[in-house]
């Protein structure tokens, strides 16, 4: 399936299982009707920090936007073969991400990110009615990371671990890409309150 189709099916699957309107999402992530339906009919490639609101609208992380959509006939694979990850380019950065998570529910998601050189890509990584925790390993490279106000240069093998409630900004400083591994956990906001 095409990459942008099965974006399209997946938007519109949360957001017909959560019962919004175009209007109702477009007004909980900040991106236009119109924008979500060219999306929704795969008519439009959107780009990294679309897909970052619309998942902060929908309270899912940005890998979810790449499930394969539908119910599956028989229990979902706890194996994902590499010739059947979905890998998506960001049309604005060139940044390509491959999820590497089977389709078997799991609160962890893994997601393997080349980004190019010299490139940015901001996010706004608005508060979510789930919380994310994100971890990212730099594989191979050099990458910077503004959270909130916080300045991070992470290199080969360098980890830093942020919960998406706050503004990141990604950016590669050198001449060369960058690849770095990308761990998403998921927690409804009730357990964490719990907590507390």
């Amino acid at each position: 399936m095409d990459i942008n189709t099965r974006i399209a099916r997946r938007v519109r699957e949360l957001r017909d299982a959560q019962g919004f309107s175009l209007d109702a999402l477009a007004e909980r992530s900040g991106v236009s009707r119109s924008n979500i339906s060219l999306i929704e009919r795969a008519q439009s490639s959107p780009t990294a920090v679309v897909l970052d609101k619309l998942a902060a609208g929908l309270g899912v992380t940005v890998a979810s936007l790449f499930e394969d959509s539908g119910a599956p006939a028989a229990e979902p694979s706890p194996m994902a073969r590499a010739a059947e990850q979905p890998v998506w380019t960001d049309p604005a950065s060139g940044y390509i991400r491959r999820n590497l998570s089977p389709a078997a529910r799991s609160p962890i998601q893994l997601v393997d990110v080349i980004f190019p050189a010299g490139k940015r890509v901001a996010l706004d990584s608005a508060a979510r009615e789930v919380e994310i925790h994100q971890q990212v390993w730099m594989i191979e490279g050099v990458m910077e990371m503004t959270v909130g106000d916080t300045h991070w240069r992470l290199e080969t093998g360098d980890c830093l671990t942020m919960r998406l409630d706050r503004p990141i900004v990604y950016r590669n400083p050198t001449r060369s890409p960058a690849r770095y591994l990308v761990a998403l956990a998921t927690l409804p906001l009730f357990v964490n309150s719990r907590r507390n």
